[in-house]
């Protein structure tokens, strides 16, 4: 695998596209550690680790909401802009068809852009009122107009302005920066920045495993407790990581092959076809879709919650719809509810991305068969039926990837991976396998021996 990374460095476009995409990285990490201004940074990080939305948020935004940086929504806003594009895609007829042609695409994506801004506004507003009225000391004075009259009514009402206005811009300057990394870059932009955040969470969660273990340095928590690990800790943490990463490998490998054959066919004084030949279909061709779809719907009614964070319904939310619940009834709720939206985004995702009617229409077209099976409706009732088997087993995969090592760790525990868990890990090596494929074919392309060579 390195000699093959030296490889492809060799080459000006290839090289050009990782350097590029290495670049954005370095910018967007950056952007992480520079403030918001008006905003307690501090006090709000202290807070951010007591909440499971703020959690998520902090988690796939790199750490820069606790220090609550311009970048503190992440890409969040505009994945959940997504979600709710490809919902009402379905529900309503006109965006159905726009998703259907190639202009109406572009306007979809373009209203999902908008859509992702709003959420980035609301949302970065949301989060300093509510937290605000718990602490009370979280927001700075902005005299920037002055300290009487027009000036004191604004000290009042500027920091929600410059929070909002900030925090938006950041997540909008994401969003851009996804679209370079896809359209000029190695793998999906939008994987890449998570893939990204994730990852700089890691030296830290080692470290504090380390020095809790053997109490090389004190470890303290965000409540101030010191935290002292049991010496097999470590060996639970790097069992349970091995069987996930090879767990997620085997499966991402998997592929089921629909075999294909075409019939021989005179064109002029040529003769066509004859051949064999397979539709690869993969076992969780989804990936790490539906995971993320789950842990962000997930987390609405928590950031709807927030606004009214005494209130009876985010108390509701805290025991019934959070992973960090004491309560048992309420933390069987929880895992149900993610369990069954994991399978229901899978097949979402799943009628989105495959199409065994087009599939089948291009067969016949091409003088394509499934062997024992006619051509025609008989072929995409054939195809469905097998997709739908893929998708579940992969929707059964992610479950169980998402949720058995969690509880498993929570009954031993262990928390030391609270911000940094299983699905953490799913997302780390499914980029990852992703960019070593998009690496490989580049390289095959240019008659190099690739990753799977």
């Amino acid at each position: 695998m390195i000699k093959t990374i030296f490889n492809a460095w060799k080459i000006k476009d290839i090289r050009t596209k990782m350097l590029y995409t290495l670049i954005l990285i370095v910018v967007y990490r950056l952007g992480s550690f520079i403030p918001v201004p008006g905003v307690d940074a501090a006090a709000l990080g202290k807070m951010v680790s007591q909440y499971d939305f703020l959690s998520f948020l902090d988690l796939f935004s790199g750490g820069s909401l606790s220090q609550f940086s311009i970048f503190a929504m992440g890409i969040s806003p505009y994945i959940t802009g997504s979600i709710i594009m490809q919902l009402l895609s379905i529900a309503i007829p006109a965006l159905e068809k726009l998703s259907k042609e190639d202009d109406g695409r572009k306007k979809i994506e373009k209203i999902t852009r908008y859509v992702g801004v709003g959420l980035a506004l609301i949302q970065s507003v949301s989060i300093v009122v509510g937290l605000n009225s718990m602490s009370g000391n979280l927001l700075k004075s902005i005299s920037w107009f002055g300290t009487s009259g027009f000036g004191t009514f604004m000290n009042g009402f500027m920091p929600y302005i410059t929070v909002g206005f900030t925090c938006t811009a950041g997540t909008a300057f994401l969003m851009w920066m996804g679209e370079r990394i896809t359209e000029k870059g190695i793998g999906n932009g939008v994987s890449m920045l998570i893939f990204a955040s994730i990852v700089s969470s890691v030296p830290q969660v080692v470290i504090n495993l380390i020095n809790g273990t053997f109490q090389i340095a004190p470890v303290v928590n965000s409540s101030g407790t010191a935290l002292a690990f049991k010496w097999w800790y470590s060996i639970a943490v790097i069992v349970v990581v091995l069987i996930l990463t090879m767990g997620v490998i085997m499966v991402d490998k998997a592929v089921r092959r629909i075999p294909v054959q075409y019939a021989k066919r005179v064109v002029g004084r040529k003769l066509y076809g004859g051949q064999s030949t397979h539709i690869p279909l993969k076992a969780n061709a989804n990936g790490v879709m539906p995971l993320i779809f789950a842990m962000t719907i997930l987390q609405v009614p928590a950031m709807i919650g927030q606004f009214w964070p005494n209130g009876g319904f985010y108390k509701f939310v805290s025991i019934y719809l959070s992973a960090r619940t004491n309560n048992v009834a309420g933390l069987a709720i929880y895992y149900v509810i993610y369990a069954l939206l994991i399978v229901g985004f899978a097949y979402f995702y799943s009628s989105i991305t495959f199409n065994p009617i087009e599939i089948s229409k291009n067969l016949q077209q091409n003088g394509g068969f499934i062997p024992g099976i006619r051509p025609g409706r008989p072929t995409s009732e054939y195809l469905q039926k097998k997709c739908s088997r893929l998708t579940l087993f992969g929707a059964l995969f992610l479950m169980v990837i998402a949720i058995v090592p969690t509880v498993l760790l929570k009954v031993l525990d262990i928390t030391v991976l609270s911000a940094f868990g299983p699905t953490s890990i799913l997302i780390m090596i499914s980029v990852s396998l992703e960019i070593a494929e998009q690496l490989d074919s580049l390289m095959l392309m240019r008659a190099y021996k690739g990753f799977l060579g």
